[in-house]
């Protein structure tokens, strides 16, 4: 038993060893690596540790790296068995794991509230939102007061509602078909709800799931 508890523990913390990315947090170098959490403190997404997986990658497909809580020690963004994934237009779910505090879930829900408290990317690359920790409660990503502070990466997403989606919506306009792309309220044609819905989300990025490429 204490040999498979070891090596769980090893999987977990080593993870992704093997995919060395540069992290690119605080682009612009004004100390935007910091969330907080009132329970244990800051959270910081930059630590200064010249080793790999030391510090955050965020790509298109999920977070990467070790990011570090002077209180709670060192957070996997990318354990063996868990995660933190991207939708690919920045909203964020899974978990990540701390040795001292636990699992930590980037997409948390509330029971019997339909909002959504889990962490985002904007098109700025500010993240947002909170993660929640069983062990430790709320961590949040950005705020104004009464201190200022955010996590700001420079990766962002490339799909925004545009005049390419416009023009999909235009070459497909009044067809009746089954799978039509552009058929965003599943009616089997292509119609004016589906090009209010288009306008519902127009230069605004891609809500999860958008069928029209670009």
């Amino acid at each position: 038993m204490c040999g498979y508890v070891w090596r769980v523990t090893v999987c977990v913390l080593l993870a992704g060893a093997a995919d060395v990315l540069a992290e690119n947090i605080d682009p612009f170098e004004i100390s935007s690596q910091y969330a907080y959490c009132e329970n244990a403190g800051w959270v910081n997404f930059e630590p200064n540790v010249a080793e790999p997986n030391v510090g955050a990658t965020v790509t298109g497909e999920g977070l990467r790296g070790l990011i570090w809580a002077e209180n709670i020690g060192w957070i996997n963004l990318a354990p063996c068995f868990g995660g933190v994934v991207n939708d690919g237009t920045g909203q964020l779910e899974g978990f990540a794991w701390g040795e001292n505090v636990g699992w930590i879930n980037f997409g948390p829900s509330v029971p019997g509230d339909p909002n959504r408290y889990g962490v985002t990317i904007d098109d700025e690359g500010d993240l947002d939102g909170w993660a929640w920790g069983e062990n430790i409660g709320w961590i949040h990503f950005q705020s104004l007061s009464p201190v200022s502070y955010k996590v700001q990466t420079s990766w962002v997403t490339s799909c925004v509602v545009d005049i390419e989606d416009l023009a999909e919506i235009a070459s497909m306009w009044m067809l009746n078909e089954e799978d039509l792309a552009t058929d965003l309220d599943g009616s089997g044609a292509v119609d004016f709800v589906d090009y209010g819905s288009l306008a519902g989300v127009w230069l605004n990025r891609c809500p999860a799931g958008w069928p029209l490429g670009n």
